[in-house]
């Protein structure tokens, strides 16, 4: 193993190098932010360990690294080009977990019970070591369809029992969250395949049982962290989807569909209704999910007094939320990280309110720059693949009908354009065929006429 890189806090550290901890994530993931680990409890009680890169011992409040990353926010990932908030010397080496390097790192413990709810625990500061790097679309494989356990590792055995023993205890928790009401949505989310600097196709990321595994383990470690911050009595920055505005919208959306929605904001009725479109028509469900996911508005930092009440995450069925599972990609992580180490060290909070007020201001508008940025690089990219195939049929779902224009969803590859030729009539959620009229990737265009009504 490599030589640990030496931090003032390791006297307070504790060794837990010993653990089979591993990483789930994408093959080409550098920036390692969280790893975990898990054991059976009395009880029938799943002990969850998370351990997140401790990323402030290097990153100091208010140094320049500190500063270019406040400014920045967050990492950007075009699948063209990453724009990384910390510099990559940083965030894909000596701050992420890479296995088989001694690392410092946040530990935050939880019990996941036999219902499914979770009892926060315990976080402290301590030494870790990877011992194997997975990836979600060969562990989802595996979690789906069984057989031989795909990777050949010292710890074969006791790995593929671990694998199995995290995703009954996010099982477990995915259930409990559905039956108070959380959001299955499903948007569709491509990425561009780059061989040698060109565009050679776009990709979907099928979500899986190991997708899920991680959002379920940060989503609890997340609460874990605003649970601690508020037993210190802190002032903290929480990630919030505000009950839906237009309700009224979600509710005509529903009817359209045949299905009543109640004059109030209801998230379990709203489940139960995305949850009854997935199954009937799965096909044109992740638009449905977008169009969901606009009426209720986007997802923003806020700035909470230790006395506040939580406004809390619509979408994910949760009160007291925040993000600090990801200090290496975003900066609101390392400001969550910096309150914990002040709380565990019985200091006083290293950003007072009205500093972590206009933070939160700003990581909101930067997080959307960042979305802004990522879409547009998407739509070019997919404007260079189609460029040689003017004139083109394609089979497309309609995706927005409304005066400011009528876009459709082309199936494969999965990129979205503007009708601009027979596009009247046209309703959310129709079936045509559309001929590719033009593209232009410096503005991101690309331009579809409607030739044919429905496809089979």
């Amino acid at each position: 193993m490599k030589e640990l890189r030496i931090a003032e806090e390791i006297n307070d550290a504790v060794d837990l190098r010993s653990l089979l901890w591993v990483s789930i994530d994408n093959h080409d993931t550098m920036d390692i932010d969280q790893i975990q680990h898990c054991k059976e409890g009395p009880d029938n009680e799943i002990c969850v360990k998370v351990a997140i890169a401790d990323v402030d011992h290097l990153v100091r409040k208010g140094s320049p690294t500190d500063r270019h990353a406040a400014k920045h926010g967050t990492s950007i990932y075009t699948g063209v080009v990453t724009y990384p908030m910390l510099p990559i010397k940083l965030s894909e080496d000596i701050t992420s977990l890479h296995p088989h390097h001694d690392r410092m790192a946040i530990v935050i413990e939880y019990a996941v019970l036999p219902d499914g709810s979770v009892k926060h625990g315990d976080v402290y500061p301590a030494i870790v070591c990877n011992k194997a790097k997975l990836v979600y679309e060969v562990v989802g494989e595996w979690l789906e369809e069984g057989g031989v356990f795909p990777y050949d590792n010292p710890e074969t055995e006791e790995l593929a029992d671990q694998i199995l023993l995290q995703h009954t205890a996010a099982e477990r928790m995915k259930e409990q969250r559905a039956e108070q009401g959380f959001l299955d949505l499903q948007t569709i989310e491509a990425s561009p395949v780059m061989d040698d600097g060109d565009v050679t196709g776009l990709v979907i990321q099928k979500e899986s049982p190991a997708h899920s595994l991680i959002e379920e383990f940060m989503i609890a470690a997340n609460r874990t962290l605003v649970n601690r911050l508020k037993e210190a009595s802190y002032p903290m920055v929480q990630r919030i989807v505000r009950t839906p505005g237009n309700w009224e919208g979600i509710i005509d959306e529903a009817a359209s569909r045949h299905f009543q929605l109640p004059k109030e904001p209801d998230s379990q009725a709203l489940a139960a209704f995305l949850l009854s479109q997935k199954k009937a028509d799965p096909e044109t469900f992740p638009d449905l999910s977008l169009t969901i996911v606009k009426l209720m508005g986007p997802g923003e930092y806020i700035a909470t007094a230790p006395d506040d009440d939580s406004v809390g995450h619509f979408a994910l069925a949760v009160t007291d939320y925040t993000h600090g599972t990801a200090p290496n990609r975003r900066y609101v992580d390392i400001i969550i990280q910096r309150l914990i180490k002040a709380a565990i060290a019985l200091k006083s909070p290293p950003y007072g309110f009205d500093e972590l007020e206009m933070l939160a201001e700003h990581l909101s508008a930067t997080e959307k720059a960042a979305k802004k940025v990522e879409r547009f690089m998407i739509k070019a990219a997919a404007a260079v693949l189609l460029q040689d195939r003017i004139g083109e049929d394609f089979r497309a779902i309609v995706t927005g009908a409304a005066e400011k224009g009528t876009y459709a969803r082309i199936i494969d590859p999965p990129v979205e354009g503007r009708i601009v030729k027979n596009e009247k009539g046209l309703k959310v959620g129709n079936k045509i065929v559309v001929r590719l009229l033009n593209t232009d990737p410096e503005k991101g265009f690309i331009d579809l006429e409607r030739i044919q009504e429905t496809f089979v």
